[in-house]
């Protein structure tokens, strides 16, 4: 069994293989960071993120053609990698998914199964866009925290101003509602969900056109935040 993994013969790629391999794994994972770009939805773009998608399938199709099917090689190249440590956070599921499917692209190329490659992206791609632009798993729900100051001596008009808010909203709570002005006025929060997130304008402009109101605020939340 020794001298099966010592000796057992590696064919090398021609120059012709190698560069058709490290073509196409450097293609197909351009194609697969274009549409991590494209598709790209949270806070923390990282451009640097996409060029190790490109580079570390150069990388890996550059490792497996080394490989080949010598089993000795294969061992002596993890011993090495086992060496470095990857200590780099990843905090979105999706971009760790997008980089192992350029990682499999290279690995695909490198050990010269084209079409699997080709085809793997292009089903790859075409979930990526058809999860993008539907709305499967998504859920919007234009929350927001309005503050409203009002004068003490008006506090009893409050209903005016929930009658307002409903007209313009799903649902409505509040939340809080304290002294300000050392007292000589009232603050009222409330929880909203919009109807539409293009009725934000239209709500404040109402509030403030009641003689009542001294100032108006509206926070719109995310429901999704990085830390």
């Amino acid at each position: 069994m020794e001298t099966f993994i010592l000796t057992a013969p590696t064919p090398t790629p021609t120059l012709e293989e190698s560069i058709t391999a490290l073509l196409i794994a450097f293609v197909l994972s351009m194609t697969i960071a274009a549409s991590y770009r494209w598709s790209h939805a949270s806070l923390s773009y990282s451009r640097t993120f996409v060029q190790t998608q490109i580079l570390g399938s150069l990388v890996t199709c550059m490792v497996i053609m080394a490989i080949g099917n010598n089993l000795a090689r294969g061992l002596g190249i993890l011993g090495t990698l086992a060496i470095i440590r990857f200590r780099t956070p990843i905090r979105d599921p999706r971009d760790i998914i997008f980089l192992f499917a350029c990682l499999g692209v290279g690995i695909a190329a490198g050990a010269g199964v084209y079409s699997g490659a080709i085809i793997g992206t292009i089903a790859f791609v075409i979930a990526t866009v058809f999860l993008h632009i539907s709305p499967f798993a998504s859920q919007t729900q234009h929350e927001g925290l309005l503050r409203i100051l009002l004068p003490a001596s008006k506090g009893h008009m409050q209903s005016q101003l929930e009658e307002i808010i409903r007209e313009f909203t799903v649902s409505s709570s509040m939340v809080a509602a304290r002294e300000a002005v050392e007292g000589d006025a009232i603050e009222y929060s409330y929880q909203v969900r919009l109807t539409d997130p293009s009725y934000q304008p239209d709500l404040l402009e109402a509030l403030r056109a009641l003689e009542i109101t001294q100032e108006v605020g509206l926070l719109m939340q995310r429901t999704t935040v990085e830390l």
